[in-house]
């Protein structure tokens, strides 16, 4: 399975998000860091700026990363809906990190 994630180093949920991914052979993640260049920033935006599903992010103060989309063209901020999450072994479920300088999703 491909998988697209946008995400950045500088964000929690991230980093364990890409850990988790990477330890799967089934998966190819294509992981873009959304703070590496404007061209990777600008395309997250566009999703970010026209995708109905950021709307409760944005309102809640939510940047929207961890963003995945799957080769089949869906769109989710959580792992769980693409991999079972036995085999994940969350004990928290993986959220969308705020802006707010608090490290909370």
């Amino acid at each position: 399975m491909k998988v697209i994630m946008y995400g950045t180093g500088i964000c929690p949920n991230c980093v364990e998000a890409k850990e988790k991914l990477t330890a799967y052979s089934d998966i190819e993640l294509d992981y873009r860091n959304i703070t590496e260049t404007t061209a990777i920033l600008k395309e997250f935006l566009a999703y970010r700026d026209h995708e109905p599903m950021f709307a409760p992010i944005i309102e809640a103060g939510r940047v929207g990363i961890p963003f995945f989309i799957l080769e089949d063209g869906s769109k989710t901020f959580q792992i769980s809906d693409f991999v079972d999450k036995d085999k994940l072994n969350i004990q928290n479920p993986i959220h969308a990190c705020s802006i707010d300088g608090k490290g909370q999703c």
